[in-house]
């Protein structure tokens, strides 16, 4: 059975006389440190110097040098990104790690497939909000709370997880519940959502549009129908509130005969043992080595290009001009230079193969 904890799982007595350090003052650094802050904490902030730490100026808190701010601090949160983190961590974070201290990660990536070699002398936990940074801060102030992972991968101080409720009460999520996993549950459950369900989801749905399209149905009317009228974040609101199924009662019964009916035509999709393959793919630890090379980086670059080029992107500013809403400059990417292009030979077929995809 897993543990689940809430409310009254958290005594936030385990967190007084201690300083926190927030790394990382982004979308989910601000919304964090605010939370904590608001729940009686002690807070600073360890930036580089750009706008994220004059935005952390501009709230109120005292603001260091990442260096800074670990020296001084009892519980580190690790809010940068993953692909960064290992540099920053051995550079900045490391020798100036108090012993016995805390170090709070929100992603499970880096230690769960040790990417990051952690100190033996401080405790390692995971708080990881399934909530966006802007969510996280509007839940804890409406009282709502918001659902996270938590995990503990090492207790130095034999307090581990009183510290994580702790944490995790005086951020606001408790009030909805945190789950525990491990670290590397979390970053494959994260890794899996994004691989396995995006991309399927994905591919469906630019499969209805140009079924639709190459029957005649207007752009306009067909972009509006499957995604832009938000119809569907209102959907999927409701699976969240009430469930899958029982969401099926807020549509028409003529549109709950039609899913129901016409679904079992999509029973058979191939689509369980590609999942499959790519949630084997993360657990072994093959996507992490492929993205860690340099070479994948500039992979990545030449993938990204293509997206951008796909029909869909073109077909959508069109329609979003038409419809008289923003146009987002998101359609152009900068071209692969000849010095990059030369460096992916070695992989030119497998290149290719996504240049056919996407355009």
């Amino acid at each position: 059975m897993v543990n689940i904890y809430h409310e009254n799982d958290g005594n936030l007595s385990f967190l007084k006389d201690k300083t926190i350090a927030m790394i990382g003052y982004g979308n989910q650094g601000r919304a964090q440190a605010l939370n904590l802050r608001d729940s009686g904490l002690n807070v600073i902030i360890g930036n580089r110097s750009d706008r994220f730490k004059q935005m952390a100026i501009n709230d109120g808190f005292s603001t260091f040098s990442i260096e800074e701010a670990v020296n001084k601090s009892d519980i580190t949160f690790l809010l940068i990104p993953d692909e960064i983190m290992n540099v920053v961590f051995e550079t900045q974070i490391r020798p100036n790690l108090k012993s016995q201290s805390a170090l709070v990660f929100a992603s499970g990536y880096n230690i769960g497939f040790k990417l990051i070699k952690h100190p033996k002398d401080v405790d390692i936990l995971l708080l990881a909000p399934r909530m966006i940074g802007v969510g996280v801060r509007e839940n804890y102030l409406n009282k709502n709370g918001f659902f996270s992972f938590i995990a503990i991968e090492k207790d130095f101080s034999g307090n581990a997880l009183e510290i994580l409720l702790a944490l995790a009460k005086a951020i606001g999520t408790l009030k909805k519940g945190a789950i525990e996993l491990t670290f590397k549950q979390e970053a494959e459950l994260d890794l899996f959502n994004e691989q396995g369900f995006g991309p399927a989801f994905g591919r469906v749905l630019l499969s209805a549009i140009y079924t639709l399209i190459d029957a005649g149905y207007p752009p306009e009317a067909v972009l509006v129908e499957m995604y832009m009228s938000n119809e569907m974040s209102y959907t999927y609101k409701k699976m969240a509130d009430v469930g899958l199924i029982k969401q099926v009662d807020f549509h028409s019964q003529t549109s709950q005969y039609g899913a129901m009916s016409r679904g079992i035509k999509f029973r058979k999709l191939p689509v369980k043992p590609v999942m499959e393959s790519i949630l084997k793919n993360i657990q072994n630890g093959e996507f992490t080595k492929e993205w860690e090379k340099k070479m994948t980086k500039l992979k990545f670059k030449m993938i990204k290009f293509f997206a951008t080029k796909q029909k869909i992107n073109k077909l959508e500013k069109l329609v979003r001009k038409n419809l008289n809403l923003k146009i987002y400059d998101i359609y152009e990417e900068e071209s692969p230079t000849k010095e990059e292009l030369e460096t992916l030979k070695d992989i030119e077929h497998e290149i290719k193969l996504f240049e056919q995809y996407y355009i």
